[in-house]
């Protein structure tokens, strides 16, 4: 495989500089330099205005650049349309940034007579509920596969270009191998790959990254909100290698609380449908009282994932949580 730029240089303020390059390629000025780049250029310009306002007929004038008041990246289009960009590549918007960056714009715009375009581009895997709260703030999102069927739209001959396809392209084909690997193969892409599966057939399914000092893991969020007792909610989560039965927010008795639904399940068949102790228990605000192993709900190491078998088990486990819960608040 040769050698990938954007492979190499993976900071989001490297991408920052890819999409500032392609806005500015969409100035006339650059046509005949390269014609299909500014086509494509040309495409995405429209494309992105066209998200939440009617798109101009042609390209005029672009003036584009990085890092204006924090914000990732901006274009002025025409003088009639303002477009910022925040760009994501694996994290998420985080403190209000969403809402300062609108407002900042939106008074640029007021005084300048234009229209405001505001783009949330993620270049990795997001969740539907995660998208659909960036949407809530006013912002249209803009997902790998939509940035990848635009540039892939034309065949472009550039350098820098082929090298940033590629590398969306990579991305791509490793969430979607999980199917045909060994499920003790299994790494970030795949957990990524199969809980967009999930999402896609489970109703209120949420998945994310869960940061903590062993490193790290992708968790699904199978039923969280259904069910309180104590002032804490009770719940399932995947936890890539395990199957967790979990309780949260708890403030106070951790101890109490934790050990009566580890009791609770483990008494009323728990045991029988592979539940286990955790290996020590934590004393969190979130805390596991009881798991089952992947080789149990998921397959063995050796084994390919047959998804509509797993999605029966998962199902045939919440099926028993739900009732052992109901009937835990009718005792």
């Amino acid at each position: 495989m040769k050698p990938n730029l954007f492979s190499l240089a993976t900071k989001e303020l490297h991408q920052d500089a890819f999409l500032t390059w392609l806005l500015q390629w969409a100035s006339p000025k650059h046509a005949v330099l390269n014609p299909t780049l500014h086509a494509v250029a040309v495409d995405f310009v429209t494309t992105l205005i066209n998200l939440q306002d009617d798109k101009p007929a042609s390209i005029t004038k672009i003036n584009s650049g990085r890092q204006w008041e924090n914000i990732d990246v901006w274009a002025e289009v025409n003088d009639s349309h303002l477009i910022i960009i925040e760009d994501k590549s694996g994290s998420g918007p985080h403190s209000g940034q969403l809402a300062r960056y609108k407002k900042i714009a939106g008074q640029w715009c007021a005084e300048h007579e234009c229209r405001l375009i505001c783009i949330y581009l993620k270049t990795h895997s997001d969740s539907a509920n995660n998208l659909a709260q960036v949407r809530a703030q006013g912002f249209a999102t803009y997902a790998r596969g939509d940035l990848l069927r635009l540039l892939e739209s034309r065949p472009v001959k550039n350098d820098v270009y082929t090298d940033f396809v590629d590398h969306l392209r990579g991305i791509e084909d490793r969430e979607s191998q999980y199917p045909s690997k060994q499920i003790g193969y299994w790494g970030s892409d795949d957990w990524k790959g199969f809980y967009q599966w999930l999402e896609s057939r489970r109703e209120g399914f949420n998945w994310f990254y869960v940061n903590n000092p062993s490193g790290g893991f992708w968790a699904g969020l199978l039923n969280y909100g259904r069910f309180q007792f104590d002032d804490a909610w009770l719940y399932m989560q995947i936890e890539e290698d395990w199957l967790c039965f979990k309780v949260g927010e708890v403030s106070e008795r951790r101890s109490e609380i934790r050990s009566r639904y580890h009791n609770l399940l483990m008494e009323t068949g728990g045991r029988e449908k592979g539940l286990q102790r955790p290996a020590r228990f934590g004393s969190g605000n979130y805390m596991t009282v009881a798991r089952i192993p992947r080789s149990v709900w998921l397959g063995g190491d050796e084994e390919h994932v047959d998804l509509e078998a797993v999605l029966m088990r998962l199902k045939a486990h919440e099926a028993w949580f739900e009732e052992t819960l109901k009937n835990r608040s009718n005792a």
